[in-house]
């Protein structure tokens, strides 16, 4: 148990509190200030019962791994790059809510209203769903740079298959909104999730769970 008190892991354990704290703070700030204090509660950190509990099973492979495996967590180039990944995966989520504003929320419109708009300029014009993007950019990177290699795939594994499921039953709605409008939109700008370009004209299975975790229903 003393390799988890080296420089080593000090260094990567912190990194990961200090992510998961600034990423959560700055969604729900960036929620009432976009919003209003009125129109935002604290379902805006995006943390659930299923998300706190991902985390912890991560940081107890991390702590399983760096006691049986103390040589696992000193690959420096991989946890850098995983140090990177997190910060690339917060810049282009928080650019996709601020160049979006009133138009992004935490929960997916099923109702248009006025103040909607067809986002496309900015990071829009490279991927239409940079938000998540950035989340899966984010949320793997995590893991990478705690060198955990079971919590990398199984991350990447269940935030896609998320957003799989997401995706389609967003853009449904988003059809509804703005049309053909959106269709061309679509058709030329990549979702920003791989394996997921194409346009979903007829689908809508509601995806389970609530917030951007393991337990999520209509949050962005």
């Amino acid at each position: 148990m003393t390799e988890i008190f080296t420089d080593t892991g000090f260094r990567q354990l912190t990194q990961m509190f200090l992510a998961i704290i600034f990423f959560h703070t700055s969604e729900y700030i960036l929620a009432r200030a976009i919003h209003g204090p009125s129109r935002v509660t604290l379902s805006s950190l995006l943390i659930t019962k299923h998300y706190a509990f991902a985390m912890l099973v991560s940081i107890l492979e991390y702590l399983t791994e760096i006691t049986l495996f103390p040589s696992l967590k000193q690959h420096w180039w991989i946890s850098n790059f995983g140090l990177v990944m997190i910060l690339l995966g917060e810049v282009l989520r928080k650019t996709a809510i601020i160049t979006a504003g009133r138009s992004f929320t935490h929960l997916i419109k099923i109702r248009h209203e006025e103040h909607h708009r067809l986002v496309t300029r900015g990071v829009y014009r490279i991927v239409r769903h940079p938000s998540y993007s950035g989340f899966l950019v984010w949320s793997v990177g995590t893991q990478v740079m705690l060198c955990n290699p079971v919590s990398a795939v199984a991350f990447a594994v269940v935030v896609w298959k998320f957003f799989a499921d997401r995706i389609p039953y967003e853009e449904h709605y988003l059809k509804q909104f703005f049309g053909r409008e959106y269709v061309e939109y679509a058709q030329r700008v990549h979702s920003g999730v791989p394996f997921l370009s194409e346009c979903y004209p007829n689908s809508l299975n509601e995806p389970e769970g609530y917030v951007l975790g393991w337990s999520w229903k209509h949050s962005a």
